[in-house]
């Protein structure tokens, strides 16, 4: 196991900055995932920690030690890619090549291999060839050939990206199932916001080379730093709405609606010396209300005309409009039936006060 740390880490690649001055620790042991959109710098990271690039500013840490100017084939570091590579041969072929290079005997090549094989599930397959392998078992060949070398730390480059949903999902149990039983270092980039929820024990936000915000799955989901984490996770992402903050009034408002009047966070709100405000809730956390009269406690209410609704087999997500401003609700189908919400049907919107969040207008950071 080790612990990687990065420090100010920028790379350039002609004018175009990938990474800007980046700072990140991976703890010893931890799985640890860099989340991200196509191009926001999470693959040139992990390639600089790999030793495969160069940073331009910056260093690379393992325990402690500056492996910066260390090349890759001495970091003692697995990498396994999306497109995993395989030789025209057999699953044992394959698993073994990293150790043939070693000086290692015949006999403990064939002992690491049916280990790791058994580890994977691939011990019926060792003799088939890797193109009778169906793709979820070609990628634990990749995996098994990066775990068979022993390294202290694997690097995982969208490993899951070409495969179907369904075996997606079987692949991701496994590789929490074998994060449990090696016990090593795993940084894992994806662009997928599931495969980074359900795996990770960090998160690491990127977008445009900067990394948003570092935390569990559950401090990214519920207390995202910015408004491009709030977006980027979830399905949908995060509503945001522009309000005014009255000082005289002690109220903020949406349009001409009242959203919130005095109270604790109205007060903290107008202590900033801001007149506009991003709000922020996430959509499964409104419920919509037929009648005004049934709000309940500690919830802000507001009055809204359906524009669609959309069934997508797990919910419905249905787009209020309230004083031209959009706001999606996500329903169960248990709960639709109860309000069968039709197009232009007036609404009623209620919030949880405690579930807002406040972002500034200009830098889209979450202010409270």
């Amino acid at each position: 196991m080790v612990n990687v740390k990065l420090v100010n880490i920028t790379k350039v690649f002609g004018k175009v900055v990938a990474v800007r001055n980046l700072n990140l620790e991976v703890k010893d042991g931890e799985f640890f995932a860099m989340l991200g959109p196509s191009g926001c710098g999470k693959t040139t990271t992990l390639r600089i920690i790999a030793g495969l690039e160069k940073p331009t500013k910056g260093r690379v840490y393992f325990d402690g030690v500056d492996v910066t100017d260390l090349p890759a084939s001495q970091r003692d570091v697995a990498m396994v890619f999306q497109f995993y590579a395989l030789y025209p041969t057999t699953v044992y072929n394959n698993i073994a090549l990293p150790l043939k290079s070693r000086k290692i005997s015949k006999k403990d090549i064939e002992k690491r291999v049916y280990e790791v094989a058994e580890l994977l599930g691939l011990k019926e397959k060792l003799h088939v060839h890797i193109n009778k392998l169906t793709m979820a078992e070609k990628q634990k060949v990749a995996l098994a050939r990066a775990i068979v070398r022993k390294p202290r730390l694997y690097l995982l480059d969208e490993p899951l990206t070409i495969l179907d949903p369904v075996t997606k999902i079987i692949m991701r149990s496994e590789f929490k199932k074998l994060q449990k039983k090696i016990k090593q270092t795993i940084i894992y980039v994806t662009h997928d916001q599931i495969e980074a929820m359900t795996l990770a024990d960090r998160i690491a936000v990127m977008n445009e080379g900067v990394i948003e915000q570092v935390g569990t799955p559950d401090e990214i989901y519920n207390q995202p730093n910015s408004m491009f984490v709030g977006w980027f996770i979830g399905e949908p992402g995060m509503n945001f709405v522009e309000a005014s903050i009255d000082r005289d009034g002690k109220t903020v408002k949406i349009g001409e609606q009242i959203l919130l009047r005095s109270n604790e966070l109205v007060s903290k709100l107008t202590e900033k010396s801001i007149e506009k405000v991003v709000v922020g809730v996430r959509p499964e956390y409104i419920l919509l209300l037929k009648e005004p009269k049934t709000c309940l406690k500690n919830h802000a209410l507001l009055k809204g005309k359906v524009v669609v609704t959309e069934f997508l087999g797990t919910y419905y997500i249905v787009l209020v409009s309230v004083d031209k401003e959009d706001i999606k609700v996500k329903i169960p189908p248990s709960a639709y039936p109860k309000i069968a919400p039709y197009k232009n049907q007036e609404i009623y919107l209620a919030i949880p006060i405690e579930r807002m969040l406040f972002f500034d207008i200009n830098t889209g950071k979450r202010i409270l």
